[in-house]
């Protein structure tokens, strides 16, 4: 499949890189300080999501910024501890981008991407985190800000997502997506084309724009 952009907005983690090691082990100790039973976490959904709305679906309202707060700080320490990894294709396709053209927009919090992000050596031209939003995935305004931003038509991006919120907030946005099944299976992901992973995406800068491959 063959799309032409004039942005990629890019997901982090699961889609640029995967810190999947480190988020279960500091959210399993984050679940046990506060008292959440297994069952009760089992049935919560953690990735694509901002910290804030998970602790709202386990804890009362009064104790949720200070729960926010304490896994923020737990996953920040963790990250030298390792389990965070740059994903097949990531390096490869950002090298290809011009800056102006793409973004990392992340449910994370800045502090949280950034470490992350660093761990990994990627410095995005642009990064959109939890801190700068109101509504997170998977409501739209991650995205539309950052078009914004870029000043690029929210109709002229491609969305790169591995978690269903986060594609339903390009869908509601009005941009082509691209699943990678990295964190879900395949038929799990609702997207205009779904691939492995970002080795699979290439892209190629013409004067109509960033002319995108994906191979299914």
């Amino acid at each position: 499949m063959k799309i032409t952009a004039d942005a990629l907005l890019f997901d982090n983690d699961g889609t640029l890189l995967s810190s999947m090691e480190s988020v279960y082990r500091c959210w399993t100790r984050w679940a046990q300080e506060y008292g959440i039973t297994a069952e009760e976490f089992a049935a919560v959904e953690l990735h694509g999501r901002p910290a804030a709305e998970i602790a709202a679906d386990l804890l009362p309202a009064e104790k949720v910024a200070e729960a926010v707060a304490r896994i923020e700080e737990l996953e920040v320490e963790d990250v030298p501890n390792g389990g965070t990894h740059v994903l097949p294709g990531t390096k490869e396709l950002l090298a290809s981008l011009p800056e102006g053209r793409w973004a990392v927009v992340t449910s994370a919090t800045r502090r949280l991407a950034e470490a992350r992000l660093a761990a990994v050596g990627i410095e995005p031209p642009l990064l959109i985190a939890a801190d700068d939003i109101v509504r997170g995935k998977p409501d739209p305004e991650p995205f539309l800000l950052a078009a914004g931003k870029l000043g690029v038509d929210p109709a002229r991006c491609v969305v790169f997502e591995d978690a269903p919120a986060g594609l339903t907030a390009g869908h509601a946005g009005g941009m082509t997506t691209v699943a990678l099944a990295t964190t879900h299976e395949a038929h799990e992901l609702i997207a205009d084309v779904v691939v492995k992973d970002l080795s699979a995406v290439t892209a190629l800068v013409t004067e109509a724009g960033v002319e995108i491959t994906a191979r299914a």
